[in-house]
């Protein structure tokens, strides 16, 4: 089977001009009542990171969690924002070159959002990202203080952001449009608006495994009935050669 990269750093890149904004909007992030967004320019990537004011709130890079060489963004007690991880249970270290510059922190009724920024390609350390469609998967985790500490285990998980363009004024919004599918869970089909509007549909797991291939879409609807339960994404293209990314839950 085919196998996509799909990882923080390595998006899938589609024909969209160099212009062009993405952003995965904003993803609450399982138990730990933390929020993130992930924006992208040609230039820079943007963080925004919600969470307890009390808490310190962490973001990595990846699909392997603490992994020894794992790239970080940690809002604590300290100075340090920029780190690498030293591997599970071990502290990550702050990296010699803080790339992340505070734009804004702001603790409104005990709830704290900090907007972060860095270049796309960042510093020594950290994983560069590209200002393109396609799939980010993080990890995250928040403490029961500020302080940098072991967290507990329902304080901590995993999650796959979905960049998608943010559309300027004067750009077209027909494959926002085209790339509606409904219905969210989904069983034995799933369906989609303006489909003359499209071209071919991929479907990919989690994993980045290709499940099906550029399947033709008849009569608005594509069958799911032989996919295992769980999280995929759909990949349309459309007639011009756009590529646009949705995530779609099979029951």
């Amino acid at each position: 089977m085919k196998m996509k990269t799909l990882f923080f750093g390595a998006v899938l890149a589609v024909a969209i001009p160099l212009k062009a904004q993405f952003t995965s909007g904003t993803v609450s992030l399982g138990t730990t009542g933390m929020t993130v967004k992930i924006e992208t320019d040609p230039t820079f990537l943007t963080l925004t990171l919600t969470g307890a004011s009390g808490s310190f709130m962490g973001i990595g890079a990846g699909t392997e969690g603490m992994a020894l060489g794992a790239d970080g963004f940690i809002y604590n007690s300290s100075a340090s924002r920029d780190y690498t991880f030293q591997g599970v249970g071990v502290p990550p270290v702050p990296d010699a070159s803080q790339d992340w510059t505070i734009i804004s922190d702001v603790v409104v009724s005990s709830v704290r959002t900090v907007v972060a920024r860095r270049t796309l390609a960042g510093g020594p350390g950290d994983v560069p990202v590209p200002n393109a469609a396609g799939i980010l998967d993080i990890f995250y985790a928040k403490g029961s203080t500020l302080t940098l500490a072991q967290h507990t285990s329902n304080n901590r998980g995993y999650a796959t952001l979905v960049m998608n363009p943010i559309l300027a004024v004067g750009e077209s919004g027909t494959m926002e449009k085209a790339f509606s599918i409904f219905p969210v869970p989904a069983k034995e089909v799933i369906n989609f608006k303006n489909v003359e509007q499209i071209k071919s549909v991929t479907i990919l797991d989690q994993s980045g495994k290709v499940v099906i291939s550029d399947a033709a879409v008849l009569n608005g609807q594509l069958s799911i009935a032989h996919l295992q339960p769980g999280i995929y994404f759909v990949e349309v293209k459309d007639k011009s050669g756009n590529t646009s990314y949705q995530k779609m839950i099979k029951n």
